[in-house]
């Protein structure tokens, strides 16, 4: 076993700390792999090119669709019959059912003046930021690092303070997500679990992070929490069957059908997904992906619940992304971007550890004495 070096930055040592020289140049070679095929797959862009606007079929954003349902909701409509022509105005498909959103955020949106709206959202986004800086100060005690990890949180909220995308559900589903994640502590679940319900009742997507959250406290055998995931998922469940039928009384037989989300775009929309939606939309692709790459080898040596959690969770939406999303599905990076970059505060820990791990000749040797 390779002899652990006092941490750079760090409270305490990454995991890889004192790992055996083969597996640590195994894993060292699977990261310079997985970084040579991210950058490479990120050199050509894979998002949407907007197409020709046709006279006889003018084209309208999702910004634009849920604008236009929110203000309905304000004169008076109500929210299954006002989505369904706004979904029917802008070409969209109306089956199955989960082409209409959840009227949650429409509705409380209606209800509030637009001002106090976005004044909520600065709010969320100010409360997430608080909450993981007040989990990072422990981990990273040196004002440097901790420095730096403001940086990469304000670089992951950076989209989730632009009033113009206010409406976007994942806006509001993916601070929902990491603040539950900030908040929750062994034996301290309950607001990060009720958290997760909201984010669920915003996007139904995120019911995703509430399986990784119930599969990873059911690992630890901590079964009331797990319990208390599972409740939530039965909460959603039932309202999702309400949902189901409201629409059905709105569809009509000539409605669109949605082609569905097959998309197969793999692992480099997933990091382009993600790039376009924090800070690191001003870098060129490549250099992107390869932070972001980092950033993931920061999260699995940060050796912290915490770090697990949030490593399993932007994994499960990388899988999603990269299976499932189609290419106007971009903003479903949104869902993870204000946890994405905070992994890069840890990765010169990781990486130094890994390398001394996997070159590092001294050797702790022990010996049995016997008399």
């Amino acid at each position: 076993m390779a002899r652990a070096r006092p941490p750079l930055f760090t409270a305490r040592s990454s995991r890889f700390a004192g790992l055996d020289r083969q597996n640590a140049r195994l894993l060292l070679a699977i990261v310079a792999v997985l970084a040579a095929i991210a950058i490479a797959l990120s050199t050509a862009s894979l998002l949407p090119v907007p197409e020709p606007i046709a006279p006889d079929q003018p084209r309208q954003t999702d910004a634009a669709l849920y604008r236009s349902i929110v203000e309905g909701i304000r004169n008076g409509g109500s929210y299954y019959d006002v989505a369904a022509d706004a979904l029917r105005a802008g070409h969209y498909p109306l089956r199955p059912f989960v082409a209409f959103r959840l009227p949650t955020l429409a509705v409380v949106q209606a209800a509030l003046p637009h001002i106090v709206g976005i004044l909520l959202l600065f709010v969320l986004a100010a409360g997430t930021a608080a909450a993981w800086l007040s989990r990072l100060r422990v981990a990273l005690p040196r004002p440097g690092a901790l420095a730096a990890a403001m940086v990469l949180i304000a670089g992951g909220l950076i989209a989730f303070v632009q009033p113009p995308i206010a409406v976007f559900h994942e806006i509001w589903a993916g601070l929902l997500i990491a603040l539950s994640l900030a908040l929750r502590r062994p034996g301290r679940w309950l607001d990060a679990v009720a958290l997760g319900l909201i984010a669920m009742l915003v996007r139904e997507t995120a019911l995703l992070y509430v399986a990784v959250m119930g599969g990873m406290a059911l690992l630890e055998g901590r079964v009331r929490e797990a319990l208390g995931w599972a409740a939530t998922v039965v909460v959603f469940a039932i309202v999702v069957l309400f949902h189901a039928r409201a629409v059905g009384l709105v569809v009509q037989p000539g409605d669109l059908t949605s082609p569905g989300w097959q998309g197969m775009m793999g692992l480099g929309f997933v990091l382009e997904s993600i790039s376009v939606s924090t800070a690191l939309a001003m870098l060129p692709i490549w250099l992107s992906a390869a932070l972001l790459m980092i950033a993931l080898i920061g999260w699995a040596g940060w050796d912290d619940p915490l770090a697990a959690r949030t490593l399993a969770t932007i994994l499960a939406y990388a899988l999603l992304i990269g299976l499932f999303a189609r290419a106007d599905n971009f903003y479903w990076g949104l869902m993870i971007a204000p946890v994405a970059l905070i992994g890069i505060a840890f990765a010169p820990d990781a990486i130094r550890d890994i390398i001394v791990a996997a070159f590092d000749r001294r050797r702790i040797t022990v010996t049995r004495l016997e008399r």
